[in-house]
């Protein structure tokens, strides 16, 4: 069997610090919000996801990332949000990622799923993600 190489869209990028002004973070932070993704979880948690569970191989799963409740899940998207780890590319107004730390220490990458509603889904970011180590260097770092 040959060896499976995940590959990361080049595309993606943080924004510059300082680059949303404070209304449109708190904006931003209040009117998004969390669906999950049953192909990213073995335990469904709260998350009422249909089919409740169905992880797929080659998919991060966020049980390794110890999230399993979709009050935390939001928590973080907020979170990392107010330190501006989001796109510098939108989607009707959304930015298409967020990113944040689990208190383990552990980078989430969150993706638009409905750009209607600004509803994400996220999980784990793999250690071979070349944009992981930034993350968490941002995460550590905002002031």
């Amino acid at each position: 069997m040959k060896p499976r190489y995940q590959k990361f869209n080049p595309k993606r990028r943080i924004i510059e610090a300082g680059q949303l002004d404070s209304e449109r973070l708190k904006e931003l932070k209040g009117a998004i919000s969390y669906g999950g993704n049953p192909e990213h979880k073995r335990n469904p948690g709260d998350f009422g996801l249909k089919p409740p569970a169905d992880p797929r191989r080659g998919k991060s799963l966020c049980d390794v990332a110890e999230v399993f409740s979709r009050a935390e899940a939001l928590k973080l998207l907020q979170d990392g949000i107010g330190k501006e780890l989001v796109s510098d590319r939108e989607d009707n107004g959304w930015p298409k990622n967020i990113w944040s730390v689990t208190e383990a220490g552990v980078p989430l990458e969150a993706q638009l799923e409905n750009p209607e509603t600004g509803q994400y889904h996220g999980y784990p970011m793999p250690d071979s993600d070349p944009l992981a180590s930034e993350v968490i260097s941002r995460w550590r770092n905002h002031v």
